[in-house]
């Protein structure tokens, strides 16, 4: 699998927790992250993708291809179905050009299988953010029986190979909903990353003053979690969910590619690419285009993850 692996993937260890007087603010760190190039390009890539993805049936609809029309009129059959015309096929019809054989629009798969991979890695980063901060608080603030009883619950499934019991499940299982299936299978076995992290730093924060203040004075358990030790788990939780993102894309797609992620006819950029390695010496613009938008969006959720962490940490101003 290829979610990050806890504290040494992500440059975090238990010492960095601090008073949330320290973290620089919000405003700041827009600020600082605005001040990147890269940083800039990422996050506008990232925004024009989810344009894409959202505008799918518009601009589909422009173009005048769905991402399942078969378009016979675009390939040779004398050619044994190579695309008419450069690059694939590339035209005023289809932007992106056509599939070999099927004459199947790459740029409405392309877009449609932008859906697919947004939803899929928003939705696992939102539910393994969100069981991992809570177990890992629970278990780093109260200890004893519970973080025993948990921890032994993260080694179990941090233990196991990942991608190779994700593939036996998918595989086993119905195709029904395949996204919902996708989602809970990597939010399985994708929650201890965060969890451990955050338990580490939890651990850190429950010795410090500000936190045994607020327990010898007699504040609720509630102000004592949430006024106290999540503030200042804020800047790892946007690391761990930035950096989390682009490895469940690249799970998403790679199960895709060993066809036991999404299932035809929904496109995905992982079916994509599995379907063009045999076309690559002769029609290359059906592998480079899939190939480039998986790159570019994992690029980016990394360049922003590792520029946020850095200024987060006071690394970078």
């Amino acid at each position: 699998m290829t979610v990050p692996n806890a504290e040494a993937s992500f440059g975090l260890t238990e010492v960095e927790a601090g008073p949330a007087a320290s973290t620089p603010g919000r405003g700041r760190v827009v600020r600082a992250l605005l001040a990147k190039p890269q940083v800039v390009a990422a996050a506008g890539f990232l925004v024009l993708l989810v344009l894409l993805a959202v505008l799918a049936p518009v601009l589909t609809a422009i173009e005048g291809s769905g991402p399942n029309a078969f378009h016979s009129g675009a390939v040779d059959s004398d050619l044994g179905g190579m695309p008419i015309g450069a690059f694939g096929g590339v035209s005023g019809a289809h932007w992106f050009g056509v599939e070999p054989q099927t004459g199947r629009d790459i740029f409405a798969r392309i877009v449609y299988g932008a859906q697919v991979s947004l939803t899929i890695s928003l939705a696992t980063t939102a539910v393994t953010t969100v069981v991992g901060v809570v177990l890992g608080t629970v278990a780093g603030y109260f200890g004893g029986v519970v973080d025993t009883v948990i921890s032994r619950l993260m080694d179990i499934l941090m233990a196991f190979p990942a991608l190779i019991f994700m593939i036996a499940i998918l595989s086993a299982l119905p195709d029904g909903n395949r996204t919902l299936l996708l989602i809970c299978v990597l939010s399985v076995f994708g929650w201890p990353y965060i969890a451990r992290v955050i338990r580490g730093q939890t651990m850190s924060l429950r010795q410090r003053e500000f936190v045994e203040a607020a327990r010898v004075s007699g504040a609720r358990l509630r102000h004592q979690l949430f006024a106290e030790v999540l503030p200042n788990l804020r800047g790892t939780i946007i690391v761990l969910a930035t950096m989390a993102a682009p490895g469940y894309i690249g799970t998403e797609a790679a199960l895709s590619f060993l066809g036991v992620g999404v299932v035809p006819p929904t496109p995905s950029w992982g079916q994509m690419i599995a379907a063009s390695v045999n076309w690559f010496t002769v029609d290359p613009t059906y592998f480079l285009i899939p190939g480039a938008f998986l790159f570019l969006t994992v690029m980016s959720f990394i360049v922003i993850g590792d520029h946020a962490q850095k200024v987060l940490d006071g690394r970078e101003a």
